[in-house]
């Protein structure tokens, strides 16, 4: 907060620092906000420039009733709705949301439980793998980092937004429903799922990959053996260094 009245006020002195770290500090999010309700993210883009303006505008008129964050994003959600609308475009992003809480959506396979007959119904039948050993080591992985941002990418929008402004904007709960004026029950549910299915998707990742690399050294294994063969039988193509 502390952090966020200090941004305000330089603003207010139009100091053009302030308006760099506003840029770095929203930008990506807002992008995600705005691309949800317009066709492609050369319009998001478009619909920001214009969000920059008018918070500049009406910095002198923001009367902290609600946080920085929330106030901003409203803005560039009413300006990517007028958006919408001129793209034929226009949703409201509760009614969104809504309808994708009550699509039947199961978090985790049916597939990974045992049956209803078996002596221990609704039990793991394939437990989840233990993909992240060493959770700060794969963070810090390049391509645990890709493999994250394709998770992430792959979501629906509403999922990815709500998981976007929890997970990696830091939001918390009450501010994602206020900002996009969604039931905190609904906020809940989509939370679930996008955490869920970006577990998922590293969780088959890092197995494909693992089998792959098993798959690769018995190959190395075997030729290396076949390699040994040869040598100790004189086959040719082989290479003997020189003592």
């Amino acid at each position: 907060m502390d952090s966020e009245r200090t941004l305000i006020e330089k603003l207010r002195r139009r100091d053009e620092g302030a308006f760099l770290e506003l840029v770095e500090r929203y930008h990506g999010y807002l992008i995600a906000l705005a691309n949800v309700f317009v066709s492609n993210r050369a319009v998001a883009e478009e619909v920001l420039q214009e969000a920059w303006l008018a918070v500049l505008r009406g910095i002198d008129r923001f009367e902290e009733r609600s946080s920085f964050k929330t106030w901003i994003s409203r803005i560039v959600m009413n300006l990517a709705r007028t958006r919408g609308v001129r793209e034929s475009r226009m949703v409201s992003f509760s009614d969104f949301a809504e309808r994708e809480v009550e699509r039947s959506e199961p978090a985790v396979d049916s597939a990974r439980f045992r049956s209803s007959s078996d002596e221990y119904p609704d039990h793991w039948s394939v437990a989840p793998r233990p993909w992240n050993l060493d959770p700060e080591a794969q963070l810090l992985n390049k391509e645990t980092m890709a493999v994250l941002e394709q998770a992430i990418h792959s979501l629906p929008e509403a999922q990815r937004l709500v998981l976007t402004m929890r997970d990696i904007q830091g939001w918390n709960a009450e501010e994602v429903c206020n900002a996009l004026t969604i039931s905190e029950t609904n906020q809940r549910v989509l939370l679930h799922r996008a955490r869920s299915k970006v577990r998922g998707f590293l969780e088959n990742h890092y197995s494909n990959s693992g089998a792959e690399r098993r798959e690769s050294d018995r190959d190395r294994s075997g030729n290396n053996l076949q390699g040994s063969d040869r040598a100790h039988n004189g086959l040719p193509g082989t290479t003997i260094a020189a003592g």
